[in-house]
């Protein structure tokens, strides 16, 4: 693994790497609350085959954190990723996207085609169904109440608490967790502990435009471009399906989004199976990328 800071629209960057530079570029965008090194268990499962990017996106890890929530609004963070695929030189990557690193994941598909050759995203959701979903009130709305709890002032302090104890619980999420500890545990933390992050990184939520509705209180379905909202790329779609935060209805009516989409499903697996399945997942991601081009 080599590792260093890179400019990218005027700000540092962190930025981890697997495998021969020659080699296919995979940009891996991590979610909340990781940081790029989580992605080590699949980047080396991926390493022979891609030359593996993973930053810590904005706000998070040894990355730029700027204090203000308007620095979290959607278009910058594209824009960040959008930045650093330009850095690489090499043309259209292919994405993989997990958590909210799915949600840039499917910016770029959509609002920068030009730099996305094929799209994967793991356990993370395109903004169209996940706010039908969440505007619905039903199962995802009361999955999703921790947005709402997340976006109060000081919500990173209660978080960050008795080691960050709270935190650790909203990430396990009735989920296994059982890959969370010793010195893996103890990185995390340290990511955590950095100046800011915290409160970097639960900004995010507070910037997102996504209206979540109370449990059994639909609300209407915000008007969103669905015609800006397309994914052209080949799509695949791997999903643990035992994931407590993330509900089946919030890939529902994907395929009109996405024409090109494959989905695999890992029924034994959950929201953080890139740790408990890394190579089941690496395998998935193999195999279908060899059946668009055997050459990789």
């Amino acid at each position: 693994m080599h590792s260093e800071t890179l400019a990218l629209n005027g700000q540092p960057f962190y930025i981890r790497r697997w495998g021969d530079p020659s080699l296919p570029v995979l940009l891996m965008l991590h979610g909340f609350p990781e940081y790029g090194g989580a992605w080590v268990e699949l980047a080396q499962q991926l390493a022979a085959h891609y030359h593996c990017v993973a930053p810590d996106q904005r706000g998070y890890g040894q990355s730029w954190a700027p204090d203000t929530v308007a620095h979290y609004a959607f278009p910058a963070l594209v824009d960040d990723m959008a930045a650093l695929i330009a850095d690489l030189d090499r043309g259209p990557v292919t994405v993989l996207g997990h958590d909210w690193g799915a949600a840039v994941g499917y910016g770029l598909a959509m609002f920068r085609p030009n730099l996305v050759q094929r799209l994967i995203i793991a356990n993370g959701v395109h903004p169209v169904p996940f706010q039908r979903a969440l505007a619905a009130g039903g199962a995802q709305s009361a999955a999703s109440r921790y947005i709402t709890q997340l976006r109060q002032p000081g919500s990173e302090d209660r978080l960050a608490a008795q080691g960050f104890a709270k935190l650790q619980t909203l990430f396990s999420a009735d989920m296994d967790l059982s890959w969370l500890s010793g010195d893996r545990l103890k990185a995390y933390r340290t990511e955590w502990s950095r100046p800011g992050r915290l409160r970097a990184m639960v900004n995010w939520y507070r910037a997102s435009p996504l209206k979540v509705a109370a449990p059994n209180q639909p609300i209407a379905m915000p008007d969103l471009p669905l015609d800006r909202m397309q994914v052209p790329q080949p799509h695949l779609l791997i999903w643990g399906t035992q994931d407590t935060a993330l509900r089946p209805e919030t890939t529902q009516g994907l395929e009109h989004l996405a024409p090109q989409l494959t989905r695999i499903e890992f029924p034994q697996a959950d929201h953080w199976l890139c740790h408990t399945n890394p190579i089941e997942t690496a395998r998935a991601i193999l195999d279908w990328a060899a059946g668009l081009d055997p050459a990789i």
